[in-house]
């Protein structure tokens, strides 16, 4: 969560924006408080409510989402 909370400072205080955040952290302290910061953002995101999350979950997100990048280059054909 307080990974959320920092990304959240840094584009309130600076011009700066993440091109995407996955935020599944896990916990009791300010989780659900985090996610609900990055959800009020104009940032694509990846976020579970509730919580329960955590690394596992996320790498499983990072997978999935390599996995599907991976499909649409192998469907494109050169010169499109």
């Amino acid at each position: 969560p307080t990974a959320l909370i920092q990304i959240y400072e840094l584009m309130q205080e600076r011009d700066w924006r993440p091109a995407f955040v996955i935020g599944v952290p896990v916990g009791f302290v300010n989780v659900e408080a985090a996610k609900e910061l990055i959800m009020e953002t104009d940032v694509p995101y990846i976020i579970n409510r509730g919580r329960k999350g955590g690394s596992n979950v996320a790498a499983a997100i990072c997978n999935a989402l390599l996995y599907e990048l991976r499909k649409e280059q192998e469907n494109v054909t050169p010169g499109d």
